[in-house]
């Protein structure tokens, strides 16, 4: 990657990521009526993908690929119900009741069970890495004779357990929490500050929703009555296009969540580049499988603050003389990148680089490299120099 001359006198903080992604006939996020998901961008409407549904695609692939898995859910007390009677043996009934203590027991407050969560359930969504469920399971184990001794949970009674011990689980915390955050008010020093900012992904170009009709045949009439038809008539909405992704990185705010530790924070921060780059929302992937890769990946290490490339795409994208929108996508991109960089000079400006299909050099996104791994590796390893 390229790097300005005044590396060395400017502290790195921020690793911008852009990505352009060409992405066929499919419906990677709905709303709450099952259409595609749009918003309105200089005068036309664009497929969009919203940040929570491709952050948790993210997520996903972060913790596959770490092995650093966290739980997200109101229900910790009927995991740690579900992991005593199945994996340590205890009587249901006492499983059960200590999973009501352990709803119970934190600084949260808890609900009792009702038709939609037949255990109690914490009115908050607790986030945590997953041994935490082993761990509070552990505190049950410690108080056995109590929980053998108490009764089951009602509406305002008060746990068995001890509440600090349960907050200290919940609390807890791994690079996917550190790095994406929590939100936890309930529970003093439980909230966590995220490191990572993703934008909502839209197409460059303005797209048409369009309405697939299907049908399902039931194999039994159309084989012993020897009749045509359909057991089942429905509909679904579809786009395609080319999508501008951004998200950023704040090295400084993923430094504070860690301690400090360098080490870590280069494992995190090239596991989460490659997780936002590579990932994909699964939505209909049945009956659509859109597995594309990236077309275009840019990659920037700025010193002042993050700067994305959406406005690129303000004037919606035409497509190229012989059809497709995703080379017009790119060199748009390498014409704004130039503009910004004119505009705002190379003050805080470490490095930029650029893996992708184009056969054309685009200079002004900084150094051609020939793979995403080596892209963010160079990425990474300046900005952590530089920050250090």
């Amino acid at each position: 990657m390229s790097k300005p001359d005044n590396v060395a006198a400017v502290p790195g903080r921020f690793i911008d990521l852009h990505v352009l992604q060409s992405v066929p006939y499919s419906n990677l996020n709905r709303d709450d009526t099952n259409s595609v998901k749009t918003v309105q961008y200089g005068g036309c409407e664009r497929t969009r993908v919203s940040s929570q549904c491709w952050k948790r695609a993210v997520r996903r692939y972060f913790q596959r690929s770490t092995g650093q898995e966290a739980l997200r859910t109101r229900r910790i007390g009927e995991a740690v119900e579900q992991l005593l009677a199945h994996e340590r043996g205890w009587p249901q009934e006492l499983a059960r009741r200590a999973g009501q203590h352990i709803a119970v027991g934190s600084s949260i407050k808890a609900d009792p069970p009702s038709n939609d969560a037949p255990a109690w359930s914490t009115n908050a969504m607790v986030y945590v890495p997953t041994p935490a469920v082993s761990e509070l399971a552990d505190i049950a184990e410690a108080a056995r004779e109590k929980l053998e001794a108490a009764k089951d949970m009602k509406k305002g009674g008060k746990s068995v357990l001890p509440q600090d011990a349960i907050d200290t689980v919940l609390r807890s915390r791994n690079g996917v929490i550190n790095l994406f955050g929590r939100m936890l008010a309930e529970i003093d020093d439980a909230g966590v500050d995220g490191a990572v900012q993703v934008a909502h992904a839209l197409t460059t170009h303005a797209t048409d929703v369009e309405v697939d009709y299907f049908a399902a045949v039931d194999d039994i009439t159309a084989a012993w009555h020897d009749t045509t038809g359909s057991a089942h008539m429905g509909s679904a909405e579809f786009s395609a296009g080319v999508f501008y992704r951004y998200a950023t990185l704040d090295l400084a705010d993923l430094l504070r969540n860690i301690g400090g530790d360098q080490d870590a924070a280069h494992t995190l921060a090239q596991a989460f580049a490659e997780a936002f780059i590579l990932s994909l929302p699964e939505a209909k992937k049945t009956a659509t499988a859109p597995h594309t890769v990236p077309d275009l990946v840019h990659i920037c290490v700025r010193a002042d603050r993050p700067v994305s490339y959406a406005a690129a795409f303000e004037k919606p994208i035409a497509a190229d003389r012989n059809g497709g929108y995703a080379q017009p996508s790119r060199h748009a991109l390498d014409h704004y990148a130039t503009a910004v960089t004119t505009l705002l000079g190379r003050r805080g400006l470490l490095s930029s680089g650029w893996a992708s299909l184009e056969d054309k050099d685009l200079t002004g996104l900084g150094e051609r490299t020939d793979s995403f791994d080596e892209l963010i590796t160079s990425a990474v390893t300046t900005a952590l120099e530089s920050h250090a």
